[in-house]
């Protein structure tokens, strides 16, 4: 499935919102903060990402998306664990 498809699947809420995809949309959001530069997010914006970690709610799942597309083509992330969080958030709602 395309990035437009998945965004289009989480703006209209077609998806299954499970443990597993609630954890890495979680992890994506908490993880925002320590790559906002490398995700070209402000301090704000950064916050209220974590505020949506700490309640998430359906439509949060876009943001979530939307930073796992970022960190996912993003050729200055490194670190491996949270690249693979982002590809695992993708795969879930893509299977959802």
């Amino acid at each position: 499935m395309e990035d437009k498809d998945l965004m289009k699947k989480c703006e209209v809420g077609n998806f299954n919102l499970d443990n597993d995809l609630i954890q890495d949309c979680k992890v994506v959001l908490e993880n925002s903060k320590e790559h906002k530069e490398d995700l070209d997010i402000n301090d704000e914006e950064a916050q209220t990402y974590l505020e949506m970690a700490e309640n998430l709610k359906p439509k949060d799942v876009t943001k979530a998306l939307e930073l796992a597309l970022k960190i996912q083509s993003s050729k200055t992330i490194k670190n491996t664990e949270l690249r693979n969080q982002a590809s695992r958030l993708i795969r879930a709602i893509n299977m959802s």
